[in-house]
């Protein structure tokens, strides 16, 4: 993925498992150095627990190594055509807790956040939060980084959408929404309608995701949403005055009963 080495842990043979079956664990991804005899090892921060399922039957990193590195000789990586990827996988047991979820496929009352950042070219914190938005009496927020994420740095405008500590022990939500820029001259906003993720309960091509409580940084989103040379291309009117319209919008959301 655009000049570096993708790397995921899968779940195999899906269709032989039983309907409804879901796989709770952490791990680390790595590549063998063969010539210091040692490992180039990838986690997420605080090992975080993925759940493993219908949906997500696999998790890793886009952006496990630059191609660049990955084929320099001299890091060991490639050596003779060939290279040794692994996995360490730890499985983590959960007590059997059963939800009902009910889905309200009307649109949500007020199930737009508009967040107005201004003084936008002088922030210099690597992250900001919205205020906290309620759709269907859970709360929520928008993530941003100006200058990107840890995959896109410098390169691109990172958007992300998160919940707001209200999810429960065990507790699954499920939220179908939709992530924009508005665009303040032409009305032709940046809107991310992704293919992955998506569920075949809706016949929609926007981005379907399980919130979990089993992720304590739990947020979905796009850590190359906006490139910055177009976000600072004047002409492009997504920064005018210095002022930037971030939007999210919640579709679909399940309620536990």
């Amino acid at each position: 993925m655009n000049g570096h080495i993708s790397l995921y842990l899968a779940i195999a043979e899906t269709g032989k498992l039983p309907l409804g079956w879901e796989v709770n664990a952490s791990f680390k991804l790595f590549v063998f150095d063969q010539i210091r005899d040692e490992y180039l090892t990838v986690q997420d921060v605080g090992g975080a627990i993925k759940r493993f399922n219908d949906i997500n039957s696999e998790w890793g990193f886009a952006k496990f190594l630059p191609l660049d590195t990955f084929n320099d000789a001299s890091q060991g990586y490639l050596v003779n055509n060939c290279c040794v990827f692994g996995a360490e996988v730890f499985v983590h047991e959960r007590s059997v807790r059963r939800q009902c979820l009910s889905f309200i496929e009307q649109k949500p009352n007020n199930s737009t956040l508009t967040w107005k950042i201004e003084r936008f070219s002088t922030l210099n914190e690597e992250q900001y939060c919205s205020q906290e938005f309620t759709v269907e009496d859970l709360q929520w927020k928008l993530m941003v980084y100006p200058k990107g994420d840890a995959w896109a740095k410098e390169k691109a405008l990172s958007v992300f959408l998160c919940p707001c500590n209200w999810l429960l022990s065990d507790q699954n939500v499920f939220a179908e929404y939709k992530l924009r820029i508005r665009n303040q001259i032409k009305g032709k906003h940046k809107e991310i309608r992704g293919k992955s993720n998506i569920s075949t309960c809706f016949k929609s091509c926007i981005p379907v995701s399980w919130f979990s409580s089993l992720e304590s940084e739990e947020s979905w989103g796009y850590p190359d949403f906006l490139l910055l040379k177009d976000l600072y291309t004047a002409s492009k009117g997504f920064l005018v005055n210095d002022t930037l319209l971030v939007e999210a919008e919640i579709l679909v959301v399940s309620k536990v009963q």
